[in-house]
């Protein structure tokens, strides 16, 4: 999740702008997360099943 998109339950600011601690702490914290962490789990299960489809394509092209 992006923290464009959240509002810091302590000072009812989107979290983006950084007003609080907290929304500062919480902002850092999504910054560092790996690339990733913004995927949703309908895109990496698509991810996955491009992957499993992309095997056996190549098992199939090698038997």
């Amino acid at each position: 999740m992006t923290y464009d998109r959240l509002v810091c339950a302590n000072c009812a600011a989107p979290v983006s702008q950084g007003r609080c601690r907290v929304c500062r702490a919480n902002r850092e914290r999504l910054q560092q997360e790996g690339p990733f962490s913004g995927l949703t789990p309908v895109a990496l299960i698509a991810l996955l099943v491009v992957l499993v489809a992309a095997l056996a394509l190549v098992a199939q092209q090698a038997a």
